[in-house]
């Protein structure tokens, strides 16, 4: 019986170092973009693309996650007894927009140890994952593009996007063939060297993988940095079996670093339907007067 795809990983363990001391004891994660912590729109894509079980693989210091997607009764009580309507709606949408689990990754041993903190809950259905700090504004959401290639092959698809070459060591980098229409990756490096990168085409933070990933993941070996590399095993996936990227279309920020989180909130900032006017405004009075 053929699985769908509705189950999707969101890896938020890490320590945020990038932040500090803003995330000493909060989550990166719950870092706020102009009115939204940033898992919040992450998991709002993955809804939009129909992928509505959410497996959370969370760490130490990360509690604040799962108060954010709970019912705070007491909260909602006081917003509707104020006449805060609007606030009390958008709180109770949060806490009731999808289920969420939560996994323990008990030690950091990198993102592809994180993922598979989830074969348990995920067994043997394909699934999505998602990397909260890649913010991507789009007006189709980026899971729905890598999902209708999915749909279109049954094989494990994911985001890329083209980068300056002297940034290629910055990411993740694969190799690829046009294939029917579709880039079909024929190897990837984890952060490379500009010469020895296989070309300008960088993995971001969103993926769609075959069951067969996790088998893949046991077996794989820590990799630069002592951590479990997840492009490691993707590769050896790559080699088993098909696996396609999409070039994504839309604005990616990576808001893990507060250079492309300070330019997400200005952007967002400036689309916000209530107050992007105004703040419009500022930053231009802003940019002139300086």
């Amino acid at each position: 019986m053929k699985h769908q795809l509705r189950k999707i990983v969101f890896p938020t363990a890490g320590l945020g170092t990038r932040f500090l001391p803003a995330t000493k004891a909060s989550p990166k994660e719950m870092l706020t973009i102009v009115d939204k912590p940033l898992i919040q729109y992450g998991v709002e894509e993955a809804l939009a693309a129909g992928m509505d079980e959410i497996i959370m693989v969370t760490g130490r210091g990360k509690r604040a996650i799962e108060d954010h997607f709970d019912i705070s009764a007491e909260l909602e009580a006081n917003l509707k007894a104020a006449g805060k309507e609007a606030l009390y709606q958008e709180v109770s949408r949060v806490a009731r927009m999808a289920e969420v689990i939560y996994v323990r990754q008990k030690q950091a041993l990198g993102l592809g140890h994180a993922v598979s903190c989830a074969a348990h809950w995920v067994g043997d259905e394909p699934f999505g994952v998602v990397l909260a700090d890649e913010l991507i504004i789009a007006e189709k959401p980026v899971m729905q593009q890598l999902r209708e290639v999915f749909e279109k092959t049954g094989r494990s698809v994911i985001g890329l996007m083209r980068v300056p070459m002297e940034m290629v060591s910055r990411y993740g980098v694969v190799a690829a063939v046009e294939e029917n229409d579709l880039l079909r990756l024929t190897d990837m490096v984890e952060k490379p060297q500009p010469a020895d990168a296989p070309s300008d085409l960088a993995i971001i933070g969103r993926y769609i993988f075959t069951p067969r990933l996790f088998e893949l993941l046991e077996e794989t070996k820590p990799g630069k940095g002592g951590e479990i590399q997840l492009t490691d095993a993707v590769a050896r996936l790559a080699k088993e079996e098909p696996v396609y990227g999409v070039l994504i279309e839309g604005n990616r920020f990576d808001a893990g670093n507060p250079m492309g989180f300070l330019m997400a909130n200005a952007e967002l900032g400036a689309r916000h339907p209530q107050f992007g006017g105004e703040f419009s405004n500022f930053l231009r009075n802003l940019l002139q007067n300086n």
